[in-house]
């Protein structure tokens, strides 16, 4: 499974950005997807997953009631509505892929990266 994670960029603090995931997976409706973020200095951490039906969701007690993750199997597509940004917000986020059933906030859990985009939130 390839993914290709875009529309990380500069906002001010309090702004929204929206980062999608593309895969390249024909099955992609057999993956839970998250998101995770990692800023300088600091390790990866988890943001955002959802379950292979986009009926679940989870969040970090971070983001929660600020991001939204959702996803599209038809068009193998995972999105990260991010309002009311801080500048803590700001890392270079991944979206992952995994086949597991459990273990959904961990990292090592998810067998497949994106590249990453960098999400850079000013004050």
């Amino acid at each position: 499974v390839q993914l290709q994670a875009s529309g990380g960029g500069l906002v001010q603090a309090g702004g929204s950005l929206r980062l999608s995931c593309a895969a390249s997976a024909r099955t992609f409706s057999t993956y839970a997807m998250a998101w995770f973020r990692q800023a300088p200095g600091k390790e990866r951490e988890f943001v955002a997953a959802v379950t292979r039906s986009g009926i679940s969701t989870y969040y970090s007690d971070s983001v929660k009631g600020r991001f939204t993750i959702s996803r599209d199997n038809a068009k193998d597509t995972v999105a990260l509505q991010m309002n009311s940004l801080k500048p803590e917000d700001t890392a270079v986020y991944y979206c992952a892929a995994t086949r597991t059933y459990s273990g959904l906030y961990q990292s090592s859990f998810y067998d497949y990266w994106g590249q990453g985009t960098l999400v850079t939130v000013s004050s």
